[in-house]
Parts: C-alpha cells; structure tokens; sequence
C-alpha cells in the first residue's frame, strides 16, 4: 500500500493574488505567465485563486513561490502524511 504524497495548502488566496500582483522583483505575473514559468496548467493556478482547489502537488507548490519570489511557507502549508487536509481546514494542528 502506497501512502499519498503530501499535498501544500495555499495559505490564503488573496495572499496569492497579491503576490501576483507585485512578485519579488517588483513586477506583475498573470495567471497565464505563472503557468507558463511553473508549468503548471492554467485551470490549477486559476483553481488555486477562486478557492476550487485548495491543495496542490509539492512541486507545483515549491515552483509557484519560485516564481513569485518567497519562500514556499509563505503561500502553502503542508498537509497530507502528517496533517490531513480536513484538520487544516478546521484550523487544527496535528
């Protein structure tokens, strides 16, 4: 039996859509360009900022604070193997 990877949680959506708006280096980032420097598809990034994904895969989570500029931590927590996104979504740490 596999254990599921981990998942990150974005931290807040306006947090995301602010950061878009003034990345690291001073500039803005559209959702078609996060997609593109991430590789991520589009509907993910859209998803993430509407609130109809609340999760993503590590290593989108680590590529799309790469390209905004800050640290993966200040967007997403971790859930999954050791915190279950249902406790994260009731504010619970494990």
């Amino acid at each position: 039996m596999t254990t599921p990877a981990p998942l990150y949680k974005l931290v807040r959506r306006d947090l995301l859509r602010t950061l878009m708006q003034r990345t690291g280096d001073g500039s803005a980032v559209s959702v078609r360009q996060l997609a593109h420097r991430t590789g991520a598809a589009r509907s993910t990034i859209g998803n993430l900022l509407t609130g109809t994904q609340e999760a993503t895969d590590v290593e989108t989570a680590h590529k799309i604070a790469a390209a905004i500029g800050v640290d993966v931590l200040v967007l997403f927590v971790p859930v999954g193997r050791t915190t279950p996104l249902a406790l994260v979504r009731q504010g619970v740490s494990a």
